[in-house]
């Protein structure tokens, strides 16, 4: 991990030390699976509470992609994105990333849970929304090379109980060349369903597949709905078709109260 350049709050970890903080991998604290492998939580000798990617080597995350995403992290200094912590390589199967917790919970689970979901009042919801614009604004704008995320979505946002959103996971993320608005890719990588059509059929990249990514989260904030699973009653449209009829219906509703 020579190649990448870290601030002094960066650790470059003992595998004991993370082995040990999260029960030695065991089941009751895995937390979640990304896209390249398990999610674990986990308590550091100091305290300080924190989750760990745990890659192997039938990860289709190479080490090339484990230093991109570090190196993407570390460069990315703001309030709505998680802190890497540290990371460690231990033999061929077992890359590890440590990222500061708090006792978040992915945005995922709160806006589909019948029990959380009532919680989030619309103070909230408009709080977590905003939090994740400005997050995503810094990432387009204050960064030098821009960065695209590619890969927002709910379980990719981190809540705790102050309601601050945090994005995590920047394994498909993309440095933009200086001064360029699009870039071709050799493949289309990410969730479908979060990724826009110029993205998903013809490989262009660019900010605003971000903010298409963006425009379905706030989407299922806004009704508690997943993409994935929302359809309307014997028909098979998308939670998109169904909030694109219900924006029509209330255009024609206010077209005949004001016109």
């Amino acid at each position: 991990m020579s190649e990448i350049d870290t601030p002094e709050s960066f650790q470059l970890m003992e595998f004991g030390v993370i082995f040990e903080a999260t029960n030695h991998f065991s089941e009751s604290n895995k937390v979640g699976q990304g896209g390249f492998g398990p999610v674990y939580k986990g308590t550091l000798p100091d305290g300080n509470e924190i989750a760990v990617k745990r890659l192997k080597a039938t990860s289709s995350q190479g080490m090339a992609e484990f230093r991109n995403e570090v190196t993407l992290i570390l460069r990315v200094l703001h309030v709505n994105f998680v802190q890497l912590l540290g990371c460690c390589i231990h033999g061929y199967d077992r890359l590890l990333m440590a990222i500061e917790t708090s006792r978040r919970r992915r945005l995922f689970f709160t806006i589909t849970d019948q029990t959380r979901s009532p919680l989030l009042n619309w103070e909230h919801r408009f709080d977590i929304m905003e939090g994740i614009a400005e997050g995503l604004c810094y990432l387009h704008n204050f960064t030098s090379p821009p960065i695209l995320h590619r890969d927002l979505k709910p379980s990719n946002v981190l809540l705790g109980r102050d309601m601050i959103p945090k994005i995590s996971d920047f394994g498909l993320a993309q440095m933009m060349e200086t001064g360029t608005t699009e870039a071709a890719m050799e493949t289309a990588v990410g969730t479908y369903g979060y990724m826009s059509e110029e993205y998903a059929k013809d490989n262009i990249i660019s900010q605003k597949s971000d903010v298409f990514s963006y425009g379905v989260v706030l989407l299922e904030i806004l009704t508690g709905r997943r993409i994935h699973e929302y359809c309307l009653t014997n028909r098979g449209d998308s939670l998109l078709d169904f909030v694109s009829l219900i924006f029509l219906c209330i255009l024609k509703i206010l077209k005949k109260i004001y016109i």
